[in-house]
């Protein structure tokens, strides 16, 4: 096998010291297929097609092994992203149909209110960091509310969840480890209480993983255990840093924030656009079950190989101009994954994203940067923190010009 020697690149430099697009875009060109010696060493795929083999051939390139770069599974497997094909259905079907599309949509007003309720303070102040005080604390609420636990759980859930974002991003791998631990105690509790009284298995993931019987006989309770915990904290992260990511290229392009605005069904399509351009995951992984051969480069049987999606989404063999917003694109984006993996929950996350720009974009007149932006580390991208000035859409005119004259 023969190609290009392969790169080094250190994933811990963050996004505000480099231009993550610049390098990924130069790699792509370079060397798409890119080796690392940070986290034990790593091979980091960067172009699309690469990225779409690797996700659709499930018997050479395995979960099962590692996951995620680095990896950070402290406290034994979790279902399904854990298990390959065909032992990982066994518990995505249950889940599958909460959160499809019909499904999902029964909790629209539900989701409403709360946005609502982590909007109004903000807007009302005319600043605040919608980073931290509503793109984080939105899924959680959100997804706790999907497995119907009591507000103070769902206050717990949120503080351990933004706890465990912090240590992640800042590389403390002890806390990361304390608040994994401090989400499985959650994870036991909720399923505890679902065995004790059940909830409706159409509705409550918690009872139908409780309830399947895929051989006939019901699935380990510590497997069960283990994926609730699992869903917990891909259902929380990933939307709270793209929910960051939409709003900070809204609050600089004035001209398509008021467009969306005025012209709110054209909202679904942008989110798509969205996804693509600020595709949230760099670090989920495969490992091959043999020696294989990807953009020229021979990997070893073995070693880790990281999907860089935030680059694969603007890899420009497959879209135009890819890193320009475009409503009419067509290609298909890779935010959710691709074959058996991809992500189950798809449908939530997207009426997520709708109902909370939605509401944003109702609720105000515009907004627009009012600081510094911190932007997430490897393995995710996107925002962490993002200060904004609203002006809201009830402030009289006058009001809103003495605000931005006073500033």
């Amino acid at each position: 096998m023969s190609g290009p020697v392969p790169d080094a690149f250190d994933p811990l430099v963050t996004d505000e010291q480099r231009d993550p697009h610049e390098l990924y875009r130069g790699m792509r060109a370079r060397c798409p297929v890119a080796h690392s010696d940070r986290f034990d060493g790593f091979w980091a795929l960067t172009r699309y097609d690469d990225i779409r083999t690797v996700l659709t051939d499930p018997a050479t390139f395995i979960t099962s092994e590692q996951n995620v770069v680095p990896a950070v599974a402290f406290t034994g497997r979790r279902p399904p992203l854990h298990l390959d094909p065909p032992e990982h259905r066994r518990y995505r079907q249950p889940l599958s149909p909460i959160f499809g599309g019909q499904r999902v949509a029964r909790l629209e007003p539900e989701l409403r209110r709360l946005i609502a309720e982590l909007l109004d303070p903000l807007i009302a102040r005319g600043r605040g960091d919608f980073g931290i005080e509503v793109a984080v604390a939105f899924p959680v609420h959100a997804f706790a509310h999907v497995l119907n636990v009591p507000v103070e759980l769902m206050e717990r859930i949120n503080d351990i969840a933004v706890r465990y974002n912090g240590a992640l991003q800042d590389a403390d791998h002890d806390e990361v480890k304390r608040q994994s631990l401090a989400l499985y105690e959650v994870a036991h509790e909720v399923v505890a209480a679902r065995e004790r009284t059940p909830g409706d298995p159409a509705i409550d993931p918690t009872t139908a993983l409780l309830q399947a019987r895929p051989d006939g006989e019901p699935l380990p309770r510590d497997m069960v255990v283990g994926t609730v915990r699992q869903v917990l904290v891909v259902g929380i992260i990933a939307p709270s840093v793209v929910l960051g990511s939409i709003v900070k290229h809204l609050a600089e392009d004035g001209d398509l924030q008021g467009r969306l605005r005025r012209e709110p069904a054209l909202i679904p399509a942008a989110i798509e656009e969205f996804l693509r351009l600020y595709s949230p995951y760099r670090g989920f992984a495969r490992t091959a079950t043999k020696d294989v051969e990807l953009g020229g480069v021979r990997i070893p049987k073995g070693d880790p190989i990281a999907m860089v999606f935030t680059s694969a989404d603007r890899d420009e063999a497959v879209f135009d101009d890819p890193d320009s917003f475009d409503l009419d694109r067509a290609a298909d984006h890779l935010a959710f994954g691709l074959g058996p993996h991809r992500c189950p929950g798809a449908p939530f996350a997207r009426l997520q994203l709708r109902v909370a720009l939605e509401e944003l974009l109702a609720r105000t007149h515009r907004f627009e940067r009012d600081g510094p932006v911190t932007m997430t580390r490897w393995p995710e991208y996107g925002v962490r923190s993002l200060p904004l000035r609203v002006e809201s859409q009830t402030t009289p005119r006058a009001d809103r010009s003495r605000s931005s004259s006073s500033e």
